[in-house]
């Protein structure tokens, strides 16, 4: 497998984690916490990002404004029936999300989640490594690359490996600073 596809396989991996963390609710209005909620649009699921202007004028609240404003009744129950556990208030025209502040105990709860998810991006790595290295000693046992190639290239795939572990420690120590900030 060549450097450029083992760099990629890991980005995606790496990009998947980024995601995940940005959906975490940290007690502030981030407009990633809904744009991905699926709206029951014309019998249609659709990402609210699709149907919708989302602002966030204030940092405990966002603001949603349809495009279509018979679609506001299909937001709201798609906002109620989501995980975010926040109440939306129709006003008008746009949808009011108030987001409440966290407390200590949801806090830690979210801390042990962002360790979860970095855990789980670390063994995705892992297989990443395990299918390179597979790759590797075949192609060694077949004869088609030297020793000193096979350690060579295991020393580079160790390096990429590293780089992308140092990533994610720090994707999750900002992710964590952040959850436990007041």
């Amino acid at each position: 497998m060549e450097t450029k596809e083992i760099k990629e396989k890991l980005e995606k991996v790496l990009e998947h984690l980024q995601e995940e963390l940005t959906i975490l609710r940290v007690g502030r209005a981030t407009p990633s916490l809904v744009e991905n909620i699926q709206v029951n649009y014309y019998n249609t699921l659709t990402p609210l990002i699709q149907m919708a202007t989302i602002n966030t004028p204030e940092t405990k609240l966002i603001l949603i404004q349809p495009w279509d404003k018979t679609a506001l009744k299909d937001i709201e129950k798609a906002i109620q029936e989501s995980s975010l556990g926040i109440n939306p208030v129709v006003d008008g025209e746009v949808i009011r999300l108030s987001i409440p502040p966290m407390t200590e105990e949801r806090r830690k709860e979210l801390s042990k989640i962002v360790h979860e998810k970095t855990e789980d991006t670390k063994k995705k790595i892992r297989g990443v490594r395990e299918d390179v290295m597979r790759d590797l000693k075949n192609k060694k046992n077949k004869n088609d690359i030297s020793d000193d190639e096979f350690y060579n290239s295991q020393e580079e795939l160790q390096k990429i490996i590293d780089e992308y572990n140092q990533n994610i420690k720090h994707l999750s120590e900002e992710k964590e600073k952040e959850v436990m900030t007041i």
